[in-house]
């Protein structure tokens, strides 16, 4: 057996490819990954995560294995999406710089040392921006229009969110708790613990082989998502900011109609009690005081978890 290691004990760089069904790409994903990290640094190791893959990617995955050690496999009982996935590979990871990327071969390794590069200007994470992307019209125009809302509400402000090529310090990858589609909002969640974030422009290539395994219910999902994004990151250790701003409104606005039919009664107006202005008017008295109720009880719950600190440390001096 030919088994290639590294010769420097500590791993200085990760590689974590996520991946599904892409048999097809991974010899030659491997070699260019390899081609690539080879030029930076002896002591590098790739993650490979199969995520339950059904075509024979695995097998593949236990030849590389077996001719280079620095591939390690971490393979999935079921698939069980991107997320999971990126957080295995995270847990697993042990460089104190990791790059993640597509396995479909549309990321282009060789842009590894362009990311080192730009981290070491400062940053904590770099994202990769599929400025000139290489897909179709019915991905492209979709994708842009929702890098551009997501942008918008989390406030930062990258062009492509969901580019599979990045580069984080070890620290980031460590922070993040990743399920279901949040790796779309790693740069946003990275932002909001603090860590400094950028882009820069990426090569991306046509798909050679395979196909995407992204369908039309991604946006659903993603948009579920990023509603749970913003509320984790706003609103959990306030609840009541947001359930009682809710609550206020809707009961200011029932208050409002119910002491304006009070008048017209006072007025002599007969027959209020058909009026459907009556029943709105109450039903938003009623909802208001159940939304304030929530957010008091969530600030209940969150008294009760005060211990539980949700803040990372960036350096410490004489500790």
């Amino acid at each position: 057996m030919n088994s290639k290691s590294n010769p420097d004990s500590k791993i200085k760089l990760s590689i974590v490819v996520p991946l599904y069904n892409e048999a097809d790409s991974l010899n030659k994903l491997h070699q260019e990954i390899c081609a690539s990290c080879e030029k930076i640094t002896a002591a590098f190791e790739v993650l490979y995560i199969d995520d339950g893959s059904r075509d024979g990617s695995f097998p593949i995955l236990e030849s590389i294995h077996k001719t280079d050690a620095r591939a390690k496999v971490i393979r999935f009982r079921r698939n069980c999406g991107k997320a999971e996935a990126l957080a295995a590979g995270f847990q697993a990871a042990q460089g104190a710089l990791v790059v993640t990327m597509d396995a479909d071969l549309q990321d282009d390794p060789a842009e590894i040392p362009l990311l080192i590069a730009r981290l070491e200007e400062g940053f904590d994470m770099v994202s990769g921006w599929k400025k000139k992307r290489k897909d179709p019209l019915s991905k492209r125009f979709p994708s842009k229009v929702w890098n551009k809302m997501v942008s918008m509400f989390t406030r930062v402000k990258i062009h492509d969110f969901n580019c599979g090529l990045k580069i984080y310090r070890q620290e980031v990858v460590k922070s993040l708790d990743l399920y279901g589609e949040l790796h779309r909002y790693i740069p946003a969640l990275a932002c909001w613990a603090g860590f400094r974030i950028s882009e820069i422009p990426v090569n991306h290539r046509i798909r050679m082989y395979g196909k995407t395994k992204y369908g039309f219910t991604r946006f659903f999902k993603g948009l579920f998502d990023l509603i749970t994004v913003m509320f984790l990151s706003r609103f959990t250790k306030r609840p009541l900011h947001l359930f009682g701003l809710i609550g206020f409104l809707s009961a200011l606005a029932g208050g409002g109609i119910t002491l304006y039919l009070i008048l017209l009664k006072i007025t002599h107006v007969s027959n209020l009690s058909n009026r459907p202005l009556l029943f709105i008017g109450l039903l938003l008295l009623i909802v208001g005081v159940q939304f304030i109720s929530i957010g008091l009880l969530g600030e209940m719950i969150t008294q009760s978890n005060a211990h539980q600190r949700n803040f990372v440390i960036r350096q410490t001096l004489g500790l």
